[in-house]
């Protein structure tokens, strides 16, 4: 009697090169991108594009700010009809920040803070200043065109 061949299902270079780079990953030696199975992925959390429209302007305190989270923007009026405009994104590790609170933007993952008329680091691991936008106040309502 002869038996039947071993059947296994065939393993794609792809999977043995993932397979390989996770080992070696986890000892902290490699670092590989293109083993995911998506192809083409987008930056979920990349500002929008031309002009927004964020409301009344008179939603934003004066020596505070907003944080408008969908958008991905914070607006600041560090003195009355001043308005100052930022990415909402931190530099430090991309999380979004999440409240102005004692004339500082605050990032709530790892505590930095920046300054509200200028976005410059205050405290934190942040590197660098927020990415300053273009605001305009248009019939009451805050314009921001992110750079």
């Amino acid at each position: 009697m002869s038996e039947a061949p071993e059947t296994s299902p065939a393993t794609s270079r792809r999977t043995l090169l993932c397979g390989a780079a996770a080992v070696l990953a986890a000892g902290g030696t490699l670092a590989v991108s293109g083993c995911s199975s998506s192809a083409g992925s987008s930056d979920s959390t990349s500002a929008p594009k031309g002009p927004v429209d964020l409301g009344p302007a008179s939603a934003v305190p004066v020596g505070g700010g907003t944080v408008f989270r969908e958008q991905k923007i914070v607006v600041t009026q560090p003195t009355e009809g001043q308005y100052k405009a930022f990415s909402a994104k931190c530099t430090h590790a991309g999380c979004i920040v999440d409240q102005v609170k004692k004339e500082q933007i605050q990032c709530p993952c790892h505590g930095s803070r920046f300054g509200i008329a200028d976005g410059a680091v205050q405290d934190g691991p942040a590197p660098s200043p927020l990415p300053a936008y273009a605001v305009t106040v248009e019939g009451g309502n805050l314009k921001v065109t992110p750079s």
